[in-house]
């Protein structure tokens, strides 16, 4: 298959990309590192008249430190995040989910940004910034704003950008102490899609009580799933297998996924369960090191 007519641009600079996209408006598409949309062009999903291929804009090429978090450029590559000691170090949630974003190869081409602004919903990069309540920063030639999940992804592969804006940030929030987190999911084969996925943040403060809780799914719903009720019913509690029973089954209660042929509802249903109950313990076993009674 062949890609529609299109015009190429290649800007050499952030400013040179956002008046582009401010001239062309909804006629053109940025092109990231092209995982998701060189298909959709080849499938003829996806008409644009311009491609403007962000790939020489070097400035949106970074990780770093800032503001308590970890700032990542647009185009910082899945693979570099993935190799980065100082991921894993200060987001253990972000340097699990990674591995699980398609095959190497996909990930040495694909973008941070890039996955973030495709909004799959069985995407895995959503899933963090939803779970850990991350920033998503927007540039446009009129200024730049910043949007948490809930105002940026609204629903399957449509987010709050204007035509004339780019994703040129994330910001996700360093792990705090007494923190465990965990990345799980299913998929039919490793590097397919999450029929389920889930993202578990779990503190526990001194007195070994749960002080925060956080948990967020991708694949069972068009965006990424808060389970606010679960959470809710875990903070004040201390950690037993019996809360965390209650807890998937209030995960459970609270998703909506629908059916397709990949998978029933009710089927992933129980998968968020069996999921919620499982990542709950082994966050708490990586902050006390110990089995849960």
């Amino acid at each position: 298959m062949k890609p529609p007519r299109f015009q190429y641009h290649a800007p050499q600079s952030l400013d040179e990309a956002l008046a582009l996209l401010a001239e062309l408006g909804e006629g053109a598409k940025p092109l990231a590192g092209g995982q998701s949309l060189i298909p959709m062009l080849n499938m003829r999903l996806a008409r644009p008249g311009h491609l403007i291929d962000l790939n020489r804009i070097a400035e949106l090429d970074y990780l770093a430190e800032h503001d308590g978090g970890l700032a990542i450029g647009a185009m910082t590559r899945q693979r570099a995040v993935e190799r980065s000691p100082l991921v894993r170090d200060r987001c253990p949630l972000l340097a699990q989910a990674i591995r699980y974003v398609g095959h190497l190869p996909i990930r040495t081409r694909g973008t941070v940004g890039g996955s973030v602004a495709h909004a799959d919903p069985a995407a895995e990069l959503p899933g963090v910034l939803a779970a850990l309540d991350g920033r998503i920063t927007l540039r446009s030639r009129s200024g730049s704003r910043v949007l948490g999940p809930d105002a940026f992804f609204l629903g399957a592969l449509a987010t709050a950008a204007a035509p004339d804006e780019l994703v040129t940030e994330i910001w996700i929030p360093t792990v705090p102490e007494r923190t465990g987190q965990i990345w799980l999911e299913v998929a039919r084969r490793h590097g397919d899609y999450a029929l389920v996925g889930l993202g578990a943040s779990l503190t526990l403060d001194q007195d070994g009580v749960i002080g925060e809780a956080r948990l967020a799914l991708i694949g069972v719903g068009p965006a990424p799933v808060r389970a606010r009720r679960a959470e809710e019913r875990l903070r004040g509690e201390r950690p037993a297998a019996s809360l965390f029973r209650e807890a998937a089954r209030l995960v459970s209660a609270e998703i909506q996924p629908e059916a397709d042929v990949h998978a029933t509802s009710e089927y992933r249903r129980r998968v968020a369960a069996v999921l919620t109950e499982r990542a709950l313990a082994d966050a708490t076993r990586q902050i006390t090191g110990e089995e849960m009674a």
